[in-house]
């Protein structure tokens, strides 16, 4: 079967090998978020939809709020380095909030529920068609 959206199917394999690559390390739980994230887009890039576009968003940003609360409590640990600015969780939380409010306003395009899939274009605001 050939995914509708090769970017998000390739994008969420990789997450999802990269997260089970994780399992053999000393803490095994920490393949869990990427591994849901992967196995999430890989779903999107096979079966994309209204429905799934939004509760990925919503899971990325619950996701996020709790990298995000994680990486705070870890920063009195943190030294100013380049390692430890992208490899704390407080980074990555962001990234995921700001991913999962892209993807409900993407669920919210136009080009979403299209037969085919279209460049997304909302309308401003203010602006009549």
């Amino acid at each position: 079967m050939k995914p509708k959206h090769p970017l998000a199917a390739c994008l969420g394999a990789l997450l999802l090998l990269g997260g089970l690559s994780l399992l053999a390390l000393p803490t095994p739980w920490a393949a869990l978020i990427p591994s849901l994230i992967g196995a999430a887009l890989l779903y999107l890039g096979y079966r994309p939809g209204r429905g799934a576009t939004m509760l990925f968003g919503h899971a990325c940003i619950i996701t996020g709020c709790f990298l995000v609360t994680w990486g705070i409590y870890l920063l009195p640990h943190s030294e100013p380095r380049l390692l430890h600015i992208f490899g704390r969780p407080l980074f990555w939380g962001l990234i995921s909030i700001f991913g999962g409010i892209c993807a409900n306003y993407h669920g919210f395009c136009r080009c979403v529920g299209a037969a085919e899939p279209k460049h997304c274009e909302r309308p401003l605001a203010g602006r009549r068609e």
